[in-house]
């Protein structure tokens, strides 16, 4: 825990408390200031005010340029975003990352690039969906922001990670991969190297569907944790961690929640039989979704919503197949055969998937 004063933090010793916060007008001796969330990307700090000084609680975040290389892109975004909804939806409680004194949408010093956030009170976030209460909650809040973005000018919008959900190309870095992997990682994968190479029809239809589907404001990243809950009774507030806001395809946004709510257990166990889809997490995280978003869903989106699930589960499970054929490059790993397990509890969901196909279809159905 940091108490104030002239204590370094971050990944930039060199800039101290002092100088970070003094761009925003504030002082750290006012504050106590501790690591806050569980991302591990940027680096993320809670400033709670002392009972003498008053005020609400503040969010100060280090924008890991490592992974986002054009933090000018993020924050113009949220701008844009955030001027849109103080036009359109006055009622909708948008983080909008607060000005330093110079008016400027983040403080940087020596590419550092600092942001600071107001503080939700009374909510709480979870790592994984302990109850289809928490999934419809959620789904409901990323609905909700794509409903009300619906008629936002995309013209200016930038990606701030260019490709991310682009299957097309992570199914080209996967070939790649392959051509170039080792012997002795391509026959510890041959089983799912077959597995994903008998459903190249998930990467055709991507190539099909985004022809089709209208481009829309997307979050990009909706696991629950990106969903502000509020404390005790896990009500949904809004969403937060913004980064990968951009144009994108709702597909994006309901696959990723269906690949991170219906399983029981995360993309880290390496324990297959507790793979499963569990369909009432399914149910409710699909109503939450729809009951804001159906009235503006297009036929084509429509006929996508199920395929979204697949599209997600699908290039995540690649993804890590990459990375393990590629010597465990990209993402950390803390064992030998780490991104191996990951792709084969991906492999697992999709077939789990799969088998529930005319089951979940008509979930999809009653709540349109």
């Amino acid at each position: 825990m940091n108490k104030g004063g002239n204590t370094a933090f971050g990944d930039s010793p060199a800039i101290d408390m002092n100088h970070v916060l003094s761009a925003y007008g504030i002082s750290p001796e006012c504050y106590d200031i501790r690591s806050f969330g569980s991302g591990h990307i940027n680096k993320t700090f809670l400033l709670m005010p002392y009972a003498a000084n008053g005020g609400g609680g503040l969010v100060l975040q280090h924008i890991n340029t490592n992974v986002f290389r054009r933090p000018d892109v993020i924050a113009r975004n949220l701008r844009m975003t955030a001027d849109y909804l103080a036009r359109t939806a006055l009622e909708y409680y948008f983080l909008r990352p607060l000005p330093t004194l110079d008016g400027d949408d983040m403080f940087v010093v020596d590419d550092d690039y600092w942001r600071l956030l107001p503080y939700a009170a009374d909510t709480v976030t979870v790592d994984q969906a302990e109850s289809p209460k928490q999934a419809y909650e959620a789904a409901r809040q990323f609905g909700r922001f794509a409903r009300l973005t619906h008629g936002i000018d995309l013209a200016q919008f930038e990606p701030t990670i260019p490709d991310f959900h682009n299957l097309t190309l992570r199914w080209r870095q996967y070939e790649n991969a392959l051509a170039q992997a080792l012997p002795d990682r391509c026959a510890q994968a041959n089983e799912l190297i077959a597995g994903f190479g008998s459903r190249i029809d998930v990467v055709t239809r991507y190539e099909e569907t985004v022809r089709l589907l209208p481009v829309r404001l997307m979050h990009h990243d909706t696991k629950i944790n990106n969903a502000l809950l509020r404390m005790g009774t896990f009500e949904g507030v809004c969403i937060c961690d913004l980064d990968t806001l951009m144009a994108g395809y709702i597909i994006s946004d309901l696959g990723d929640m269906v690949r991170t709510y219906v399983c029981p257990v995360s993309e880290e166990e390496p324990d297959v039989r507790l793979v499963a889809v569990r369909e009432d997490y399914f149910e409710a995280l699909v109503q939450g979704y729809l009951i804001e978003v159906r009235d503006v869903l297009t036929a084509e989106e429509k006929n996508s919503l199920f395929y979204a699930g697949e599209f997600m589960i699908y290039m995540q499970g690649i993804r890590f197949l990459t990375d393990y054929l590629n010597g465990d490059v990209y993402y950390p790993v803390k064992h030998a055969g780490h991104n191996l397990d990951r792709a084969r509890n991906q492999w697992v969901l999709l077939q789990r998937l799969t088998e529930k196909k005319s089951a979940l279809q008509r979930v999809i159905d009653s709540c349109l």
